[in-house]
């Protein structure tokens, strides 16, 4: 009998047999964590990226985002979840010490918006792969418009253990550690989480709220309610982030991205990258011999992909990420649907970092089928229900099969079979943490009011507090927290060291290019012409 035709109980019971359970330990995660910079009265910071804090090109851990104050924290990819989050909190330490007075906004959804043009696009130097990076912003800002790049998240990025793959491919009868197997698993994983990642907004979903002026105007078909002077919120919202509001493109819906397997992921995603897009051709590329965008493809480069999660292999120096995974394959996998949480200065918590580690796990190991267009639809329509309304009480969803389901006895049908990963996983580690981190997650199926969304939007109500005024007083409260902390991972010398060596290579950068920057841009794209 072969792994695919294993039930999950049964892949579960043969992987925890003493002499393969292990194999377990060893799950490797790293977190990249966005907040804005803004100021003490409460607006977007307009000052550049902190120069003690090194090159945003280049530095290992601290760099920005879309725009210039959108800061974006990453940690090194490590199997201990205690030096992940200490990573974590040595970084927003080492940060709020160097940005003076400011503070890091700790919502998903950004502070005041005054003007968009005050959101600054990030700058990364005048290297040819800095200009590029900087341009590529500015093609989203034509594209989407500038709010977009002021939202903030948090992806989550995991992967087995080479000792893992031994055992399931042993098991198949296959080869150790075939490269094939390992990417076909994890593109089962990532049809899983289409299918069933509704659940990450439902319990962590923290933006049910926004500021009336991220709106800019604009009207909205949904019914929005109003708090305050200036807070628009749904009642029932778990993720606005996740919704047509936030980090999403209409535009991409009409992408045919699949999922089936590596190399049909690859061929589509390079075709969204050479297809000739109409409407982003009326921007224009290079108007009056200034650059507006890339290209004017339906995307300019892999990453506009806004997925919820992503297959992702580190590539080498110059190469694209595509051809990163056709060559090498799958080596972790990212999920991006986590807000911010405002509960805690490091905008997650250790608790959400082990419920990731078993529903990950359990996507893996679960039967994973080719999504049909069918499945496609009813998973996006599962997903802007709970984004939207995800507490409402009595919320039907679909199940596999199409047929109206309670979003509670859905989710504690799933919340059944996570329980058998959390149980494997406790075994390998010798401590009930995954099943007692199950247990307290479980209850916000039972009561809604438990969800960060709920808690988030009951502070609001209950205290009469704008959303900007709540985000204001939360930043101030862990600049505290932050600075009266101290380092537990890093020491002052390794950041000190980074900034100075990050601020080298960046210069380095800037003194080792030797085309013009429309002649790398050809190279980059394939473009360029040679002539003999």
């Amino acid at each position: 009998m072969t792994t695919s035709s294993l039930s999950l109980r049964e892949l579960l019971a043969a992987l925890g047999t003493p002499d393969r359970l292990p194999a377990l330990k060893g799950i490797r995660r790293g977190l990249e964590r966005e907040t804005l910079r803004i100021t003490p009265d409460g607006g977007l910071a307009q000052g550049d990226h902190p120069h003690s804090l090194g090159s945003a090109l280049t530095h290992a851990n601290i760099t920005t985002d879309y725009s210039e104050s959108l800061l974006e924290f990453i940690t090194p990819a490590t199997d201990s979840i205690e030096s992940l989050m200490e990573q974590l909190g040595d970084i927003h330490h080492h940060v709020s010490q160097h940005i003076g007075e400011e503070r890091l906004w700790p919502l998903s959804m950004p502070c005041f918006v005054g003007d968009e043009e005050s959101i600054r696009l990030a700058q990364y130097g005048s290297s040819n792969i800095g200009k590029m990076k900087t341009l590529y912003r500015q093609g989203l800002k034509h594209r989407y418009g500038s709010l977009m790049q002021v939202i903030a998240g948090i992806h989550f990025n995991f992967s087995m253990p080479d000792s893992f793959w031994c055992e399931w491919q042993d098991l198949a009868g296959e080869p150790c550690c075939s490269q094939r197997f390992i990417s076909e698993k994890y593109m089962g994983l990532i049809r899983n989480v289409y299918r069933f990642g509704w659940l990450v907004p439902y319990l962590f979903g923290a933006s049910p709220a926004i500021c009336s002026s991220f709106l800019k105007g604009r009207t909205s078909t949904l019914p929005f309610e109003k708090l305050g002077k200036g807070t628009l919120y749904l009642p029932y919202a778990t993720s606005l982030r996740l919704s047509d509001l936030g980090y999403t493109s209409s535009a991409q819906s009409r992408l045919d991205i699949s999922h089936d397997n590596l190399p049909a992921y690859v061929a589509s995603l390079r075709r969204a990258i050479n297809t000739h897009d109409p409407e982003f051709a009326r921007i224009g590329v290079k108007v009056n011999g200034e650059y507006r965008q890339l290209n004017d493809n339906v995307l300019q480069l892999e990453n506009e992909l806004y997925a919820p999660i992503r297959p992702k292999r580190t590539p080498r120096s110059g190469e694209k990420p595509s051809d990163a995974l056709e060559q090498r394959g799958i080596e972790y996998i990212e999920l991006r649907t986590v807000d911010v949480n405002p509960f805690t200065p490091l905008g997650i918590e250790a608790e959400q970092v082990r419920f990731f580690d078993v529903f990950l796990v359990w996507c893996l190991l679960r039967p994973s089928a080719q999504l049909t267009e069918q499945e496609i639809a009813r998973n996006r329509r599962n997903q802007t229900k709970v984004v939207l309304e995800g507490r409402r009480p009595g919320l039907t969803l679909e199940d596999e099969q199409g047929a109206a389901i309670g979003l509670k006895e859905y989710g504690l049908q799933l919340f059944d079979e996570l329980a058998l990963v959390a149980d494997l996983l406790d075994r390998c580690c010798g401590r009930n943490r995954y099943r007692e981190t199950l247990a307290m997650h479980r209850e916000k199926l039972l009561d809604p009011e438990l969800t960060y969304s709920a808690r988030l939007l009951r502070r609001l109500q209950e205290e009469g507090l704008d959303n900007g005024c709540f985000g204001d007083a939360l930043a101030s409260q862990y600049r505290e927290q932050l600075l009266a902390g101290e380092l537990q991972y890093w020491d002052e010398a390794y950041f000190a060291g980074e900034a100075r060596d990050s601020l080298l290579k960046q210069r380095e950068r800037e003194r080792g290019d030797s085309l013009s920057f429309d002649d790398f841009l050809a190279d980059y794209f394939g473009t360029r012409q040679t002539t003999t």
